[in-house]
């Protein structure tokens, strides 16, 4: 078997980087989708209390209650400020690391074109020789037939 050749050894270092990539936009993925996820369970909880808020409305409230519901729901809409803050911040990575990946496999894939280029070359190289060799064989072959 051939050693390894500098091209070869570029392949997998640009191979394992990319693997790393990868792994680190599956967690930006991951960490963006359970942020996304708390975001949505913040919105669903202000959006019940606000419809338990408008029910006890109906049934009559005292000035203290109404206040603390209005404290409430403030805080949760702070809350829910502070995950949407979060859910942009995760979605900014998500697009670096897939910014990152996409560069590490474009660098893989060019290595691998060239690798590829320069086994072509040298499989034209070598059918050139065996061709040679087979057309010297013919005319030898036929010289000493003569």
């Amino acid at each position: 078997m051939a050693t390894p050749s500098a091209l070869d050894t570029l392949i997998d270092l640009a191979t394992k980087e990319t693997d790393e990539a990868t792994k680190r936009l599956g967690r930006a993925v991951r960490v963006s989708e359970e942020a996304q996820q708390k975001l949505a369970i913040l919105q669903q909880y202000r959006d019940d209390y606000a419809a338990r808020f408008q029910d006890t409305l109906t049934t009559g409230l005292t000035a203290l209650s109404y206040r603390n519901f209005q404290l409430f729901l403030e805080k949760i809409d702070v809350a829910i400020e502070g995950q949407e803050n979060v859910v942009r911040s995760s979605q900014q990575r998500v697009a670096e690391a897939r910014l990152a990946w996409q560069a590490c496999e474009r660098k893989r894939m060019s290595y691998n074109t060239l690798a590829t280029r320069a086994r072509d070359k040298e499989l034209k190289k070598e059918n050139k020789r065996d061709q040679k060799a087979m057309d010297e064989h013919a005319a030898r072959m036929f010289f000493y037939k003569r």
